[in-house]
């Protein structure tokens, strides 16, 4: 019974990890068998936002790669379509996301702007259709690098760039039909299979660049457009003049709040010092400068609640470090050195961001490399200082969207007074005059666009809606948003627990394996015991083996991503196979049988563990999916083995079985016993 149980249990385990590693998979459409281009098929189905799912039709619009070609192959692009809640809804709002090189189906803040209008999420190509650009090689340049601001990262980052591209066209992909153009046409297909005669734009951060080109290649298409975190051409680069004046923004803060003021004389001058001199090491930990100034960049950006950490918590961090502690320093470099390699699909990201290779050449040959302008250290980070340009093939139609061009379309143009990844200047300065109709909100306070949803949502929602039906701007909801220079909880804090975790968990695992060896050797380990070391307990012994394994590289110095495969599959699979294999062993087994136990075991736990990893692709995801098909594996292994080498049903062991008579039948076995 117990093995059926254990077995019970472990189908259901591989069971979830089998189906959610389809599921993974299945979110790949393909164009419908007889589909041709510009056919759109929906189906009901709901959406999942903020406040719960929603009515909504899903399906798949087919569009061709190159609509210059006639015999261009067919690509397929996901389309949601949420309802809207009154009966007689004004236009449909498209939404565009930025990035570039991120989805565009995800908008769990649909929810907000449905009581009038239709929501419409049509997917990028590139990223959401048929065909994806991603670029492993990119991933592992970025994950494996020391210093992405080192001139070894820079080179090797753009031949990961010219490798993809080369892989990529010879697979058969025509780079120079993705990209934001190409975005642009998509929407517009999807606009007219769906019967919509205009239709309001609703965008943000790098989306607001296909914006403007969709109001500049399909005027009548738009009725209306809303653009939140304004990003004119040329600004996919961080313009340092301006990243420096938002930073004497936040000083500016900081000298009004008590707290900061006290830490600080010129909170600025602080940074600019600290990012100038990067400290490289807390303790025996290392810290990646580059990675901590790109993803700080990103982060003072961010609301406090986003990975990685927002702008309050980042801020503190760099006043913490400029006092001598490099705390929360190491935690920023330790997650960005996982996350940065996944945040974009980088071969859309080239695609994208090539409608401005020609400000980027610019930018780096009239720019000083000066790394303590964290505006120009993200810029150098991302496009390799200019490296990988010529290695992505472009379309030659992208020329005529290089430069602001004069529209017509009623727009609101929404961004923050601290958002340092699209300075509202630039959009004052560069793209308003030139939207007759286009009027303009700075909201005091704010940063780049996830503080727009999080912050004050009430009043972006009033700001969005009353727009698009009346073309009135009615921001009277904002109050000026607080900048917080001390956050309730602080990266060196949590960089001293994670610490302290990581070393106690790995301690933790290191004991208990020399704990259930010696037990082992004592006689075994009873069978509760043995049921929760094999089943529960391993999860302490995947992350022990896998934080030991972590410090061990970091103390080295030693370029290994945190969720790489070989170092999770391994790190984490081994100890589980071993515990396992020790929780399982006892004296009644035979030597040959513990022998075969330990070469089933540990094998086992390192396939699961592959598995396991492979279910999916999100970061740090695949370690618990790692653990999980570690722990299942293991114990299938063993339980099998029991399972071949118990005795058959019915027969006897020899040292229960009576002397036999002459007959051949044992004698019976008396259990009475005489009195003394």
């Amino acid at each position: 019974m117990a093995r059926i149980v254990a077995l019970a249990l472990i189908a259901v385990m591989t069971a979830g990890l089998v189906y959610v590693g389809l599921a993974s998979r299945a979110e790949r459409i393909s164009p419908p068998p007889g589909a041709a281009a510009g056919d759109l098929t929906l189906e009901p189905c709901s959406y999942d936002t903020e406040s719960g799912p929603v009515a909504a039709d899903c399906g798949t619009l087919v569009i061709p790669e190159n609509p210059t070609e006639p015999e261009a192959r067919l690509i397929a692009l996901p389309v949601t379509r949420i309802h809207a809640r009154s009966e007689q809804p004004g236009e449909p709002i498209f939404w565009l996301d930025g990035g570039p090189g991120g989805t565009n189906m995800e908008f769990k803040q649909a929810n907000r702007l449905t009581d009038k209008h239709d929501l419409v999420l049509v997917g990028y190509c590139g990223i959401d259709g048929s065909v994806r650009l991603d670029c492993p090689e990119v991933e592992a340049a970025l994950g494996g690098s020391d210093d992405l601001l080192g001139e070894e990262f820079l080179r090797a980052y753009a031949e990961a760039f010219g490798r993809c591209a080369d892989r990529l066209t010879n697979e058969g992909v025509d780079l120079t039909q993705y990209g934001l153009v190409q975005q642009v046409d998509d929407m517009e297909a999807a606009r007219a299979a769906l019967g919509y005669d205009r239709i309001d734009l609703l965008s943000q951060s790098a989306g607001t660049r296909t914006a403007m080109i969709y109001a500049w290649r399909y005027p009548d298409s738009i009725h209306r457009s809303v653009m939140i975190a304004v990003n004119p051409p040329g600004h996919l680069l961080y313009d340092v003049h301006m990243a420096d004046e938002l930073m004497d923004r936040l000083s500016a803060y900081c000298t009004k709040d008590v707290a900061c003021r006290a830490r600080t004389d010129d909170l600025a001058a602080a940074i600019r010092q600290t990012a100038a001199d990067m400290p490289d090491r807390w303790g025996l930990l290392p810290v990646k400068g580059g990675i901590v100034r790109a993803s700080s960049f990103v982060g003072m950006t961010q609301p406090d609640s986003a990975l990685p950490p927002g702008r309050d918590a980042t801020l503190e961090a760099w006043m913490t470090a400029a006092a001598g502690d490099q705390s929360g320093f190491w935690l920023i470099s330790l997650l960005g050195e996982t996350m940065y390699p996944k945040f974009f699909v980088w071969g859309q990201y080239a695609a994208a961001a090539s409608l401005d290779t020609v400000a980027a050449r610019e930018y780096f040959a009239s720019t000083d490399r000066d790394y303590s302008n964290l505006g120009y250290a993200a810029s150098a980070s991302s496009w390799g200082e200019g490296r990988w340009l010529d290695l992505w093939p472009v379309a030659a139609e992208k020329d005529e969207y290089r430069q602001v061009r004069t529209s017509e379309v009623q727009t609101l143009l929404i961004n923050g007074e601290l958002d340092m990844a699209t300075p509202p200047q630039a959009a004052t300065t560069q793209l308003l005059p030139s939207l007759p109709n286009g009027q303009e909100v700075v909201l005091t306070g704010f940063g780049h666009s996830p503080t727009f949803w999080a912050d004050q949502p009430e009043a972006g929602t009033r700001l969005i809606t009353t727009f698009l039906d009346s073309s009135r701007v009615d921001d009277s909801l904002y109050e000026p948003q607080p900048v917080n220079f001390t956050p309730s909880t602080t990266l060196g804090w949590t960089a001293k627990s994670v610490l302290g975790v990581m070393v106690a968990v790995a301690v933790l695992t290191i004991g208990s394996l020399v704990w259930m060896a010696r037990r082992t050797l004592k006689g075994g380990i009873g069978p509760r015991a043995s049921a929760a070391l094999r089943s529960v307990y391993p999860i302490v012994l995947g992350l022990g083996g896998w934080f030991l394994a972590i410090l061990s590289f970091q103390v080295a110095r030693m370029n290994v991503s945190l969720d790489s495969e070989p170092l999770v599959v391994l790190a984490a699979g081994s100890p589980i196979g071993l515990g396992v294999f020790l929780a399982w062993t006892s004296r009644t087994r035979s030597a040959k049988t513990t022998q075969t136990g330990f070469a089933v075991a540990v094998p086992g736990a390192l396939v699961g563990a592959w598995l396991g990893f492979n279910a999916s692709t999100a970061p740090f995801v695949g370690i618990g999916f790692a653990i999980v098909g570690s722990i299942a594996a293991a114990n299938l292994a063993l339980i099998f083995l029991d399972i071949v080498t118990v005795p058959s049903t019915g027969s006897i062991p020899s040292k229960l079985r009576g002397p036999a008579d002459h007959s051949g039948s044992a004698k019976r076995i008396s259990t009475n016993r005489s009195p003394k």
